[in-house]
């Protein structure tokens, strides 16, 4: 496979290819629904839309697949890397790369798109050659994110994915979709021009414009500037993940947001601020960035947010509010593994971020399942389910296992390794962390209880009916890479280990170097 990849060029001309597919796919389908709808009688125009996006996801899954075998994980250089002049006046050029990082981020985001796709298959009625459309647009945003080896690219790209998915929830969301949209959009928008303030000044600093990632990675900066840049870009960053007390936009954006629209916020979009803190925040400015206080306040936070999260998702009536609390848990140990700032942690850490798309996507997908037969997603609303559709219950049980960590889960793998690694840097922050594996098992199998095992009281349950085939075929994958990553996690935690290995031990040097630094 390798020799045939390298025979066609494949690693020239695919990150370009996997930005440009989505913008002409989304341009297509709104042609094709400003033809068809004029000569088509209402709703004949439903059925074609999701086909075209259905398959151009697919297309975009399989051109990805190949960063598999193509990129070499263990070279120091970007891989795949792509470069042209952009704004030459202004020092912008239009580089991508990638590392083992990054590659499997741009596989997670090619392999949930097509299921988020088809989880929202009959669940939407309405304009939905825009609705397909904007989920494209989105795909290129997210992917421009991961790949993006500029600072304006990588800007403009954040602000890309930002627009489509407000729209996607303000459009087709549920009853308060306004406010959940307006509230994501300007607690993002103002993490977002703070870090496009530090940008300007990176850029800028050193005479000629250069936005390069590389120039920024080897400047000289004081420790002062250092400092307030790095709060600039963590600020942006801290609310996308979203870390406590940035969170509180999050359970309102899940909630409305329609099943793909959940999906893909809780599988891919929160990743974009953990990613941002492991490519940007921490490599451009290390010696800030492991400040004690800085670090300690980072650590601080996250263990309040694993805790916060698992607390408060505890007492949710609503179902998918409770999954939405979960993820401010998980997300914050990723942010302890990150910080924590040793290779048993970072490795950690990307498993966790992985994993948790897995699951959390599982999860939102199978909640939008039942919410299209039941119309609830209140936990009272439900009860002894498993009767009556014993392989969704199944399923359900499954997902939330591994969301919980369950050993032989995907979930139980990366929260051991951030529990290992953090123990080393920070054992008190650890052993606090670690109550929520209990309050996790707590909520969820509380709900499992309520929802699926209690007796079935309610009439209306009584006619529920299981998956259909469409259904179980989209949750076989995400059940396979459940236990697949649990059973056997070498070939991911391979992928990653060279580039998180290179992220410590950057960083590291940098903090011997510290003093130097100061002078400059």
């Amino acid at each position: 496979m390798t020799a045939f990849l390298t025979s066609i060029g494949y690693n020239s001309w695919i990150l370009p290819a996997l930005l440009a597919l989505p913008v002409v796919g989304a341009v297509l389908l709104w042609l094709h629904g400003a033809f068809v709808a004029t000569a088509t009688p209402e709703g004949g125009v439903a059925r074609a839309p999701r086909t075209i996006a259905l398959a151009l996801f697919v297309a975009e899954l399989v051109l990805s697949m190949g960063l598999w075998w193509s990129v070499d994980v263990n070279a120091l250089a970007w891989q795949a890397r792509f470069d042209m002049p952009w704004i030459p006046s202004w020092g912008i050029r239009f580089t991508l790369g990638l590392d083992g990082i990054a590659m499997m981020l741009i596989l997670l985001t090619t392999w949930i798109m097509p299921l988020a796709v088809l989880g929202s298959w009959t669940s939407i009625r309405k304009q939905t050659h825009s609705y397909y459309a904007l989920l494209l647009l989105l795909t290129t945003g997210m992917l421009g994110v991961f790949m993006a080896l500029d600072l304006v690219l990588f800007y403009v790209m954040w602000e890309v994915m930002l627009i489509p998915m407000y729209l996607i929830v303000g459009v087709w969301g549920g009853e308060r979709r306004l406010y959940a949209a307006l509230k994501f959009f300007l607690y993002t928008m103002l993490g977002s021009l703070l870090m496009l303030v530090a940008i300007l000044w990176i850029g800028m600093h050193n005479g000629a414009p250069d936005f390069s990632y590389d120039t920024a990675l080897t400047a000289g900066r004081s420790a002062t500037a250092s400092l307030w840049l790095f709060g600039a870009f963590a600020l942006a960053f801290a609310v996308k993940v979203p870390m406590f007390p940035f969170h509180t936009w999050l359970p309102d954006a899940h909630v409305e947001a329609p099943t793909a629209g959940s999906v893909v916020l809780a599988a891919i979009m929160l990743k974009m601020g953990t990613f941002g803190f492991v490519r940007f925040a921490i490599p451009l400015f290390p010696t800030a960035a492991m400040d004690e206080r800085v670090r300690g306040l980072m650590i601080g936070l996250a263990v309040v947010g694993i805790v916060y999260g698992a607390l408060v998702a505890l007492v949710q009536p609503d179902f998918k509010k409770l999954v939405a609390y979960s993820s401010v848990s998980h997300l914050g140990f990723v942010m302890l593994g990150i910080f924590a700032m040793n290779v048993e942690s970072m490795q950690g850490a990307l498993m966790v971020t992985i994993n948790h798309g897995v699951s959390t996507g599982a999860l939102f997908l199978l909640i939008g399942m039942i919410y299209e037969r039941r119309h609830s997603r209140l936990i009272a609303d439900f009860g002894g389910i498993a009767k009556v559709t014993p392989i969704f219950a199944a399923c359900l049980t499954v997902v939330s296992l591994s969301s919980i960590g369950v050993p032989g889960t995907n979930g139980f793998v990366g929260e051991f390794l951030v529990l290992l690694g953090a123990f080393k840097s920070a054992p008190t922050a650890t052993v606090i962390a670690a109550t929520s594996v209990i309050f996790a098992a707590a909520y969820l199998l509380w709900a499992l209880q309520r929802i699926i095992y209690n007796p079935l009281t309610k009439p209306e349950n009584e006619a529920l009916t299981d998956l259909n085939w469409r259904e179980i075929g989209l949750l076989v994958p995400l059940l396979a890479a459940i236990v697949w990553m649990g059973v056997y996690p070498k070939p991911v935690l391979a992928k990653t280990e060279a580039a998180a290995t290179r992220l410590v031990q950057g960083v590291e040097a940098a903090m011997v170097a510290r003093p130097s630094m100061r002078n400059r």
